[in-house]
């Protein structure tokens, strides 16, 4: 039984998919760079009793926090930390 030109290259083109799925995923971005990926890194700050927190600011808020984050030394969870910490006790 002979195939058509058409048949064998669909045929190929199938074998070729198939083999690229089973290849593994490339390391991209910051993966090559050692970094966690998203589950440890959930891992490593729930044993260093960090819990995940959000809330909608206005956009000025924003983006002076994001600003003042660029100079801190822990960034912007950090600068975010220690603005709640020194609010709550003056009011506390």
């Amino acid at each position: 039984m002979s195939m058509k030109k058409s048949d064998l290259a669909r045929r190929l083109e199938s074998k070729l998919e198939g083999r690229m799925k089973g290849q593994g995923v490339p390391q991209r971005f910051g993966t090559a760079a050692g970094l966690p990926d998203r589950r440890e890194q959930r891992r490593l700050d729930a044993a260093a009793g960090l819990v995940p927190f959000a809330c909608k600011l206005p956009s000025d808020l924003a983006a002076e926090l994001r600003e003042r984050a660029g100079a801190h030394a822990e960034g912007l969870n950090g600068l975010v930390a220690e603005l709640l910490r020194s609010g709550l006790a003056q009011r506390g």
